[in-house]
């Protein structure tokens, strides 16, 4: 890939086990990015920090979000895989771009507000979490990234980095390029009680999940409401279980939409055949997934390999926003090796 493809930085908070939702709305897209930009995908566990401090996990999630992003089809010899924590260049460049950044921006980020809304007790929110949209700056411009994916609803975010971005500008002069929204379809799969799929619900289908775990957690999803018996005509535009027909069994949506209008197919059957389809469609990256699992080593093998190169951006750009800055000493002990 040659110097003149654009960038692409995106990142995934640590979570852990990844569930459906995460495949659909993210790491399908990620593995079509990666033919056609230079991709960065980070494990953002600083950014989990800002609203949630224990730690006690995190390990174990960082290890196992990967080896679902390797499964899914993300491939190391095409994108640069790396921990966030782990490239001590970007708190600087944070702590430098934070000197650029009005507060009052910051309060006016909607999500700080969401944030700071949810938040109980006298403490309030942290200085992390006003100055997560730094962060995130700092994130994307020190690979120098052209584009980040989002769904329409993060643009301000991006748009308040690309400000930040133009402010340094204005004061020091240009070093990174305004990074621009790549829109991307956010995943629309509900959970299995039809609330929003996650993890802290207990509603999530796991890559990971065993074929007859899937099968059962099919078996409860809620379907459509206005159909309570077989013999009434069923609504499949207002049943959870169609939207999943849609991504997992196409070729025979039109037939199943039709057959539930007409009460000649029941919920539990349709159901059934969803768990078969899904499995089938799943089965693939589960046995990459049993095979990474088995190789503990793979994991830090390809954070380390990733780390070299998003280091060496780093360093780079550390240099020149110094530079820029007339912040570069005569008396410094020089560049780091």
């Amino acid at each position: 890939m040659s110097d003149s493809v654009k960038r692409v930085l995106s990142g995934m908070r640590p979570t852990g086990r990844l569930h459906l939702g995460h495949l659909e709305g993210v790491l399908r897209n990620w593995v079509r990015l990666q033919d056609e930009y230079k991709c960065y995908y980070f494990v953002a566990d600083w950014h989990a920090l800002t609203d949630r401090l224990d730690t006690s996990e995190i390990q174990d999630s960082i290890h196992n979000m990967v080896i679902d992003w390797l499964a899914a089809g993300v491939d190391p010899s095409k994108a640069t895989l790396f921990v966030q924590s782990d490239l001590a260049e970007v708190s600087e460049l944070t702590l430098l771009l934070a000197m650029c950044t009005p507060v009052g921006w910051l309060e006016r980020c909607p999500t700080y507000k969401d944030k700071v809304a949810d938040i109980e007790g006298k403490e309030g929110a942290s200085m992390g979490l006003l100055g997560y949209p730094v962060l995130m700056t700092a994130d994307i411009v020190i690979q120098k990234a052209h584009f980040v994916p989002v769904g329409e609803d993060q643009i301000p975010h991006l748009e308040l980095a690309r400000e930040i971005v133009r402010r340094f500008a204005f004061n020091f002069g240009e070093v990174f390029p305004e990074p621009q929204p790549l829109l991307t379809q956010a995943s629309k799969l509900p959970g299995l009680d039809g609330r929003k799929m996650s993890k802290s619900y207990d509603n999530a289908i796991y890559i990971s999940d065993a074929e007859d775990e899937t099968a059962r957690k099919v078996g409860t999803m809620l379907t459509d409401p206005e159909r309570p018996y077989l013999k009434d005509p069923g609504h499949p535009e207002n049943c959870p279980v169609c939207m999943y027909q849609k991504i997992y069994n196409a070729p025979e949506v039109e037939e199943l939409e039709a057959r539930c209008r007409a009460a000649e197919i029941g919920c539990r059957d349709c159901k059934t055949l969803l768990a078969e389809r899904m499995n089938e469609s799943l089965r693939p990256i589960r046995g990459r997934r049993a095979e990474l699992a088995s190789d503990p080593g793979r994991v830090a093998d390809v954070l380390n390999d990733g780390l070299l190169e998003a280091r060496r951006n780093a360093r780079e750009v550390m240099a020149e926003v110094r530079e820029h800055m007339r912040i570069k000493y005569a008396g410094s002990a020089g560049e780091v090796a």
